[in-house]
């Protein structure tokens, strides 16, 4: 396919593979303790703390610990397999990053999208 303008329609589905695994993993730290090892919390003020006080950590279970480590794993072989697909050898180095970067935009889930034009 020499199009640049055009991506192959499994390229299209990693990319939204990608940012769908992104999106999980953020929504899944969000819950998750603030710190991966059991800390003690502090005050405002004790510390640079922006945020007020904050809460001790009971740290992570080893399941959420897995989990983690396997969101990051599936993150890291999706961005492989996005970068080493083959459509990349078609289009010409000097336009090559901005259609990689068409791409992440023309990928994006509609949620995913929604959610950056409103922040």
């Amino acid at each position: 396919m020499n199009d640049e303008n055009a991506f192959p329609h499994g390229l299209l589905q990693l990319q939204e593979r990608l940012h769908r695994a992104h999106a999980e993993h953020r929504a899944y730290l969000a819950g998750l303790p603030w710190s991966v090892e059991p800390m003690k919390g502090w005050a405002r003020g004790e510390r640079y703390s922006h945020r007020g006080d904050v809460p001790d950590s009971p740290g992570w279970s080893d399941e959420q610990k897995e989990t983690v480590d396997r969101m990051w794993a599936e993150i890291r072989q999706l961005s492989i397999d996005v970068v080493d697909h083959p459509h990349w050898k078609s289009i010409p180095a000097d336009i090559l990053v901005a259609s990689r970067m068409r791409l992440k935009r023309e990928a994006r889930p509609a949620e995913a999208a929604d959610a950056a034009e409103a922040a």
